[in-house]
């Protein structure tokens, strides 16, 4: 099975690992989109968002949380995993994926950080990104939001979550009730 962590309904996060090449893998769990954020990044399948990004607090990530968002999204809305992987899966992928949760649940990024690190607890954004989600909660978040409404709208993505952390015997984080 896959070494990362399925943090709710078809959203996986990872770090880097043969998995993300492993076709047979990546079908036997209905992963059909990558988002790869490294130095490295290259496509693999089809339906691939390569970010090549260091994980340094300098880093940019901010520029990429959009096309990443609709990216994870666009999955999700058609029933089909999202595989989200950097070297080591603790600060890029993991910055990107709480920018999605906050934009699908209007949640701040310290929620949102906190419902990852339920399922993943070694998730650990370096400052520069903390301060980048911290940035875009306070001034893209709802112009992002609103940009996606429609698109957005379906998602009941805290519930999917809290479910599947039942599942897996975990209880959610108490700030998400």
């Amino acid at each position: 099975c896959l070494n990362g962590s399925n943090l709710f309904f078809l959203i996986f996060l990872q770090k880097k690992s043969t998995d993300a090449r492993d076709p047979e893998l990546l079908a036997q769990h209905n992963i059909t989109h990558i988002l790869s954020i490294h130095d490295t990044a290259a496509p693999v399948l089809e339906t691939y968002l390569c970010i090549s990004a260091a994980d340094h607090s300098k880093q940019n990530l901010t520029q990429y949380f959009r096309d990443s968002i609709m990216f994870i999204h666009e999955s999700r809305l058609k029933g089909e995993g999202c595989l989200v992987h950097c070297v080591a899966g603790v600060s890029r992928s993991v910055t990107l994926v709480v920018a999605y949760i906050m934009t699908v649940t209007g949640r701040g990024w310290v929620e949102a950080l906190a419902a990852v690190r339920s399922a993943r607890p070694c998730a650990g954004p370096n400052l520069g990104f903390l301060r980048q989600l911290e940035e875009f909660e306070n001034t893209e978040l709802r112009e992002v939001r609103a940009a996606s409404s429609l698109t957005l709208a379906s998602s009941n993505i805290m519930e999917i979550m809290e479910n599947t952390l039942k599942v897996l015997g975990r209880s959610p984080v108490n700030t998400l009730e």
